[in-house]
């Protein structure tokens, strides 16, 4: 249970969004962690973007029949994590929106102690964590993804690298729809949206916590590495050159790593990536 002087905190609403290919226990897993949070979503909107197939619907339906406050939005076809997300967004009934990715795991205190943080703030917009990463069973955790923690570390981060785990979040539905929300892309809109705001400079911060399980591993860095994903990142640190959040050299050192990393062999950038942008996970978890 959370604690009691937290129960009366606003209300919030999560946000997931489901394709074909997603694994039904994964979800399940993804559900079971958000149902069970100290103090429990208000509303949990989950996006079909597209037709899902049996055993998915299966899932969904037996949680919209267990949980009254679950509402479901069917897309007809499979139109990518940017509109979907829209969809998802303009459906949700309360200001505070978690997103959560369908194949992830949420400690049981994750929402509790982001509450925490728009309550003792009420000009916050955005707050993200740190994350385990994991393999197969959540008790194999290979590494630990870090994030900047202060606002002036992420407006400096954001200008080459996303500054917020995506899964992580909970954010200001009002203040992230004025600024634009979600693109209507297929690949990077997280990317797209958090940069848009630190640029915007809207009040944001991460915790020195991992709130997050994250499903990782090589096929992951194999997804990354396609024209679509290049053209969608590049897109995106072009949009912020022109807004002036980052300068021409900046942007030219950008597109170059992206290159880059898009013609390295996987291993070499599973490797690289371990190496530079993960810490290895603590023996004691949070």
């Amino acid at each position: 249970m959370g604690h009691p002087d937290l129960l009366i905190m606003e209300s919030y609403s999560v946000l997931t969004t489901v394709y074909s290919k997603e694994k039904p226990e994964y979800l399940r897993q993804c559900l079971e962690s958000m149902v069970n949070q100290t103090i429990p979503p208000n509303e949990y909107v989950i996006v079909e973007d597209g037709p899902l197939g049996n055993e998915l619907e299966d899932v969904i339906e037996e949680y919209k029949e267990k949980y009254p406050f679950f509402k479901i939005i069917k897309l007809k076809d499979n139109s990518g994590c940017g509109v979907a997300s829209i969809a998802g967004m303009e459906s949700c009934s309360f200001d505070l929106v978690v997103r959560i990715d369908s194949d992830d795991i949420s400690i049981p205190e994750r929402c509790e102690i982001e509450l925490a943080e728009f309550e003792n703030d009420h000009e916050l917009v955005v707050v993200g964590s740190d994350m385990y990463e994991f393999e197969g069973d959540i008790s194999n955790i290979v590494s630990l993804k870090t994030m900047p923690y202060s606002f002036d570390e992420i407006y400096k981060f954001g200008k080459r690298r996303n500054p917020f785990n995506h899964s992580t979040v909970m954010m200001r539905r009002s203040v992230v729809q004025s600024f634009g929300g979600y693109a209507p892309i297929r690949r990077s809109l997280d990317l797209d949206l958090f940069t848009k705001l630190v640029a915007n400079k809207c009040k944001c911060k991460n915790l020195d916590k991992p709130l997050v399980y994250f499903r990782t591993g090589q096929s992951r860095i194999k997804r990354k590495k396609n024209w679509t994903n290049l053209k969608c990142d590049l897109s995106v640190y072009k949009r912020n050159y022109r807004i002036g959040y980052i300068n021409f050299f900046e942007y030219i050192i950008i597109a170059i790593r992206q290159f880059v990393f898009f013609i390295m062999p996987s291993r070499l950038a599973e490797f690289l990536h371990t190496r530079l942008f993960r810490k290895k996970a603590p023996s004691k978890k949070f």
